[in-house]
């Protein structure tokens, strides 16, 4: 365990093994940039539980071993700018729990294995789509702001691919950040493909009734098409009733048979035109 009052520098590092930071307590920035760390198949870089006051800067970072900073406390930004970090089997960049202002991924290359983010803490979360491996580990995961600013369509594809499966929280991290933004649609739009992820982990026999769902409203998330089934309902109304208008409940009274006042009478449930009352369809 080191203890620096002070910056710890190690620009340009060549190292064989783990380089070790566990439980450090570092009162200013520490500083990795250009390093080179080989300890293939083990952590290379190990910040585990360590205290930083300002920020870990390590862009350019090269790592043929996992980069560990489970539990990391960091004050400032976690910079991993254009870093290309290698694990096999493993996480090759395992941030679990870890807090930090910001994290910098962009450019930033995972060769080999997977990225882990679980329970960690940003503000601002800085990475391109391209950033995220084939899988990611993202529960838990709670940010404010997520660069550069995307369509969902750019960010939806990384939380199809956590490994955990499902994760709800990831969702509505996503819709949060859009609606902070004040990105209304962006956000119902993950709103629904949250709906969607979930219905594909249910029983295929459970799915059918989120297939309707998603069909005519999208699990309410695009209420203009319940409009337009509402307007296709009034014309098939209007054209049916209007061929064979319906005998009236009670001959002599009641008023003139209209079918576009009659269909809207059936369609909708609270307002009464007295059309419905007062003819009944036979057939």
């Amino acid at each position: 365990m080191l203890a620096v009052a002070l910056d710890v520098l190690c620009n340009g590092l060549r190292a064989e093994g783990e380089v070790r930071f566990t439980r450090s307590r570092i009162g200013g920035r520490l500083s990795l940039e250009g390093a080179r760390v080989t300890n293939r198949g083990q952590a290379a870089v190990r910040l585990g539980g360590a205290v930083v006051g300002a920020e870990v800067a390590a862009a350019d970072l090269r790592t043929e071993g996992q980069v560990n900073l489970r539990g990391a406390t960091i004050t400032g930004a976690l910079v991993l700018t254009d870093a290309r970090l290698s694990h096999a089997g493993g996480a090759a960049l395992l941030a679990s729990g870890c807090s930090a202002t910001q994290l910098w991924l962009d450019g930033t290359e995972l060769a080999e294995g997977h990225l882990s983010l679980r329970g960690a803490v940003f503000t601002t979360v800085h990475a391109a789509p391209e950033t995220w491996p084939a899988q990611v580990w993202l529960d838990g995961l709670t940010y404010q702001a997520l660069f550069p600013r995307l369509a969902p369509a750019h960010r939806l594809a990384p939380l199809r691919r956590d490994g955990d499966g499902y994760v709800p929280h990831s969702y509505k991290q996503l819709a949060a950040a859009y609606l902070r933004l004040g990105d209304e649609a962006a956000a119902r739009t993950v709103r629904l493909a949250k709906q969607r992820h979930h219905r594909s982990t249910r029983p295929r026999y459970a799915r059918i009734w989120g297939y309707v769902q998603d069909a005519t409203v999208g699990y309410g998330f695009r209420p203009l098409r319940a409009t337009g089934w509402l307007c296709a309902l009034l014309l098939t109304g209007v054209t049916v009733f209007g061929l064979h208008p319906p005998r009236p409940s009670k001959l002599g009274e009641g008023p003139d048979f209209n079918p576009f006042v009659y269909v809207l009478d059936l369609l909708l449930p609270v307002v009464d035109f007295g059309q419905a009352k007062a003819f009944q369809p036979q057939g």
